[in-house]
């Protein structure tokens, strides 16, 4: 399939604080296609909100966000034209918000980067970079990131069998520095998963934020439909003191 043929438009998203005494307000460009997995899914919406309230401790803050990889193989099973989640919602707010932003999605999607860049270019953000990093893999991208402070992932914990790449990614930051975070929200799907055996091996731990400690217990957020009534939860993780 042609990528001129998909049909994209804007979404917009307003994060308010109570009362509206000040408000943030983006545009996403998604792409108007089932088979395609490039729009805000509910789990973003949840992770901005928590990045607005929290908008504060991440002024001058290097921040990367990671994109969920699994909807790749979704993508790539449908179709032969391979297309990820670039939308890249939480790390446009944290840039706006002011944090020093990287974004990423898989190096072997270029179509998922040029979307995280479409994002970017909806924002008036021209200066943020997009680069390619696949979880698991200590790549040369991975090696030139600098210090980073925080790292963003929406709905990075979806299949069992990436659960291990995204720690091991996540490891080897906070190796560099050991005072990043993994601010990270996940749709329940299963009780039976679990990844605690796997935080121990890192060297990691976890903490749940409750979602009504950032007014994100609600069906709608930022003016969207959005998380309506699936489960998100959020969790920060962290290295392990040893």
């Amino acid at each position: 399939m042609d990528e001129s043929s998909l049909t994209v438009v804007e979404k917009l998203f307003t994060f308010e604080d109570c009362g509206g005494s000040q408000s943030l307000t983006v545009s996403i460009p998604e792409v108007l296609d089932p088979h395609y997995g490039m729009y805000v899914w509910p789990c973003a919406v949840v992770l901005s909100q928590y990045v607005w309230k929290t908008r504060s401790e991440l002024q001058h803050k290097t921040v990367l966000e990671i994109a969920p990889q699994h909807i790749r193989r979704v993508m790539k099973s449908v179709c032969e034209l391979q297309l990820g989640a670039g939308v890249s919602l939480p790390g446009v707010v944290a840039a706006k918000c002011g944090a020093r932003v990287i974004l990423s999605d898989s190096a072997e999607l270029p179509l998922c980067l040029r979307n995280c860049r479409r994002s970017c270019d909806a924002n008036h953000l021209p200066d943020v970079p997009v680069i390619g990093l696949t979880w698991g893999q200590v790549s040369p991208e991975l090696l030139s990131l600098p210090p980073v402070d925080v790292i963003l992932g929406s709905d990075v914990f979806y299949e069992p069998e990436d659960f291990e790449d995204v720690l091991v990614t996540v490891s080897f930051i906070v190796r560099r520095n050991p005072h990043a975070q993994l601010w990270t929200t996940y749709q329940e799907r299963s009780a039976d998963w679990s990844i605690d055996a796997l935080l121990l091996k890192w060297d990691l731990k976890c903490v749940n934020v409750p979602l009504e400690t950032f007014d994100a217990n609600k069906t709608r957020l930022a003016g969207s439909t959005l998380p309506g009534n699936h489960t998100v939860q959020m969790m920060i993780i962290s290295r392990r003191e040893l």
